[in-house]
């Protein structure tokens, strides 16, 4: 298999892995939002180090708690992460993941504007019209849901926040997991001492449910390993149009597993917003044939 192939394979598992989530987290109940996503932090790390040791990196991956910029950008990151985690189990738990799905639909719109607004880039006609059709897929939403789509901003927004964070640090996945997990530990684990001393902890409490509960670890670390794999041997505008297959499964069990309400406006909000995704599209795979006829010429 070569790189090309082998990058798509650990991309599309990747996306496909984080669309399937869903199903995963109700099985964690009647554990709160708050306790799985300490079970998910607390194993997450202890995967995390095991891998790391593995790849002989631990060393260089603890010396990034001596850099005070990096470890204050990190800082911020685990809150946003942090952020993200809860917001999106609490959903899935509660039968909003077709909210949830709308929050990862509208994630790359969230990232054009940050472009836009703090790293002062210039954006072309076809995202101007990607955002604008996206702007009234919002508006909609809003009026069918008789709110803000919170749920979706608070993913979208969180989401957001955390790449452009990470972005900016420019570590790998597993380096960058690692100490936003060990940042959390006091908190999380804390947590779930204190739910152990009290005796309202699941762990514990039934085997298949406390070994879910720790997988949740690997679960969180495999396609974020994935993914890492595959933006070393994908182009980025493969990498661009894959991200919209996680959002496609879980909006799909929402609807059509979950039976989650879908009134005519909120179908008319969602078709903007595939709409702006399909125009966003259009827009990433010129610009880089644009890049790439460039280079080209240049040689």
């Amino acid at each position: 298999m070569n790189r090309y192939k082998l990058g798509l394979l650990f991309g599309v598992s990747s996306y496909v892995l984080w669309g399937l989530f869903p199903l995963y987290w109700p099985l964690l109940k009647p554990a709160t939002a708050l306790e799985i996503v300490s079970h998910r932090a607390v194993w997450t790390l202890a995967f995390c180090l095991v891998a790391l040791a593995l790849g002989k990196q631990l060393k260089s991956t603890f010396a990034l708690f001596k850099k005070p910029t990096v470890l204050a950008r990190l800082v911020l990151s685990t809150i946003l992460i942090s952020v993200n985690w809860i917001t999106y189990i609490w959903a899935v738990n509660h039968e909003h993941v077709v909210e949830a799905a709308l929050g990862y639909y509208i994630n790359p719109l969230i990232i054009i504007a940050f472009g836009v607004i703090l790293l002062k880039e210039k954006m072309r006609k076809l995202q101007w019209a990607s955002v604008s059709i996206a702007a009234i897929g919002v508006a909609v939403l809003t009026y069918d849901y008789g709110r803000l789509p919170w749920v979706a901003l608070a993913l979208a927004l969180s989401w957001g926040s955390y790449g452009l964070v990470k972005k900016q640090l420019n570590l790998g996945a597993l380096e960058g997991l690692t100490v936003e997990t060990s940042l959390s530990l006091p908190f999380y684990g804390g947590y779930l001492i204190w739910l152990a001393l009290e005796g309202t902890g699941q762990l514990g409490q039934q085997v298949g449910g406390s070994f879910l509960l720790i997988s949740a670890g690997i679960v969180t670390a495999i396609p974020l390993l994935l993914f890492n794999g595959s933006t070393t041997r994908l182009p980025y505008t493969i990498i661009g149009l894959l991200q919209y297959i996680t959002p496609t499964i879980q909006f799909s069990l929402g609807v059509w597993l979950n039976h989650e309400p879908m009134p005519t406006a909120r179908w008319a909000g969602f078709i903007f917003i595939w709409v702006a995704l399909i125009t966003l599209g259009i827009d990433l795979v010129k610009s880089s044939r644009a890049v790439d006829n460039s280079v080209t010429e240049r040689k």
